[in-house]
């Protein structure tokens, strides 16, 4: 899961293990059944916790539930940046992720989970796929690799094109997923402004290994 600087000394640690225990048992729930209706006290308990340990890291089960959907789409952009390092291609870049994403719904369930469920409030976030997303959609724009005119615009059509992908690959696990992937990033691309030919081509080539 992300981390942030590692803590100083002994207390430091155990609260940090402590909060992000809470956090992971909450990621847990919102994969396994989306309730957020948990008692604080099956949350601490499933985080193998004591129940007043809550309060010294969260106000809210709904501030628990929003560091929880963070953690997981910071966790999901990270793993999609190890795997894409190098690519300089913006078009690739958008291609790649397309393709990967929907590996991951094998690779990583319970983060696809919460991402199909979660997601959509979140296409604009400043944190997990949205701001690298962000980024290569305005180099590409910058670059002329894409015609369209708004960067932020093209990430809400992106996204949610996306997000449909996590869910085909989550409600449709006997579909080919490279296939509705590589589709997919093909449709978007096209929409981008590339030519038909130079957009299949892109969403063909070798893919990085989502196991390394």
């Amino acid at each position: 899961m992300p981390t942030s600087a590692p803590p100083k000394n002994r207390f430091e640690r155990r609260r940090a293990e402590t909060r992000q225990a809470l956090v992971r048992a909450a990621r847990q729930i919102l994969a396994e059944t989306g309730d957020t209706s948990a008692s604080i006290q099956a949350i601490a308990e499933r985080a193998d916790v004591g129940f007043g340990s809550f309060y010294n890291h969260f106000e809210s089960k709904t501030e628990l539930f929003d560091a929880a959907v963070t953690d997981a789409l910071e966790e999901f952009g990270q793993v999609i940046d190890v795997r894409v390092e190098g690519i300089d291609d913006p078009a690739e870049l958008v291609a790649a992720g397309f393709r990967l994403t929907a590996r991951m719904a094998d690779s990583h369930p319970e983060l696809m989970r919460i991402l199909r469920d979660r997601g959509l409030a979140h296409i604009h976030s400043d944190r997990g796929l949205a701001p690298r997303a962000l980024r290569d959609l305005e180099i590409g724009i910058a670059s002329g690799r894409f015609s369209c005119g708004n960067a932020t615009t093209a990430l809400s059509a992106l996204g949610g094109t996306l997000l449909s992908l996590v869910a085909l690959r989550l409600d449709r696990p006997e579909l080919d997923g490279d296939e509705a992937a590589s589709d997919l990033a093909e449709m978007v691309l096209r929409m981008l402004g590339l030519a038909a030919d130079d957009a299949h081509e892109v969403t063909r080539r070798p893919l990085p290994d989502l196991a390394r």
